[in-house]
């Protein structure tokens, strides 16, 4: 009977979703950095945004994090709080905001499944107001120098480099493993340079890296892909894992350092 318990219990482990993080969570929870939860405000809308601010002497650059495929979860913000600990200010913005029955959001939605079709249903032009809002808010922020840069995972990789073609304040975008638009006149509106950071296990998202290098170049723009051997797709997520594979964790120690050492640059 105790050996048919711990199976079970074992099969329950491997159907968590991602958006179970317990230990993201009590990362949050032990962190010594100022956390809050802001209001965006713009035209009938308001977004919810997590947004972690660095123990630091002088104004910082602010870093838009835009969540995954699975929404604001307990790991996006511990992203928030660790780009906080490296002395940016984090905002990460909740785009499925008024998306659940009664206007809560990714929280109130509950299940993947719900969080993954309300991700379906939202609109370029939505999320774009919602990002414009986001980066205008936190760059008049008293604590921020008014540079702003933008980066995303998987889905919200996409999203960050789609939103460079959108945007022309944001200093840079960072996207991980999502990717690029691919019409010529979206990739000439891009202001910034364009970082990316891929998986190299990830080869539906990777297929798409060559058609990026090709208009990037065509069009004078600054785009660096880097693909992390064996890593798989999400693997910032996964390599933080207390059961991440050696090649996920790898990746994403080695994906912080670049992304820390590019931030200085701005």
């Amino acid at each position: 009977m105790k050996s048919r318990l711990l199976f079970l219990a074992a099969m329950l482990l491997a159907v968590l979703p991602a958006t179970s993080q317990d230990w993201a969570k009590a990362r949050l929870e032990n962190s010594p950095r100022h956390l809050e939860w802001v209001k965006v405000k713009h035209g009938n809308r308001e977004v919810n945004c997590f947004i972690a601010y660095p123990e630091v002497k002088d104004k910082a650059t602010a870093v838009v994090v835009i969540h995954e495929i699975f929404g604001l979860t307990d790991w996006v913000r511990g992203v928030a709080d660790q780009l906080a600990e490296a002395g940016y200010i984090a905002i990460a913005p909740d785009l499925l905001s008024g998306a659940a029955p009664g206007g809560g959001g990714t929280a109130e939605l509950g299940s993947g499944d719900a969080v993954r079709k309300a991700i379906q249903s939202l609109t370029p032009d939505q999320i774009t107001a919602d990002l414009n809002a986001v980066v205008d808010k936190v760059a008049a922020d008293p604590a921020c120098n008014g540079k702003v840069v933008v980066s995303g995972f998987c889905w919200g990789g996409t999203q960050s480099f789609r939103f460079a073609t959108q945007n022309p304040k944001i200093k840079a975008s960072f996207p991980f493993y999502g990717s690029g638009p691919d019409q010529p006149e979206e990739i000439a509106r891009i202001n910034c340079p364009v970082h990316g950071f891929y998986g190299g296990n990830d080869a539906r998202v990777n297929a798409t890296i060559p058609t990026s290098t090709e208009l990037m170049k065509r069009a004078g723009k600054t785009y660096e892909p880097v693909i992390y051997d064996g890593a798989g797709h999400g693997f910032m997520r996964a390599g933080e894992a207390p059961d991440a594979s050696e090649a996920n964790r790898k990746g994403r120690e080695a994906a912080w350092k670049r992304w820390k050492e590019l931030l200085k640059k701005i």
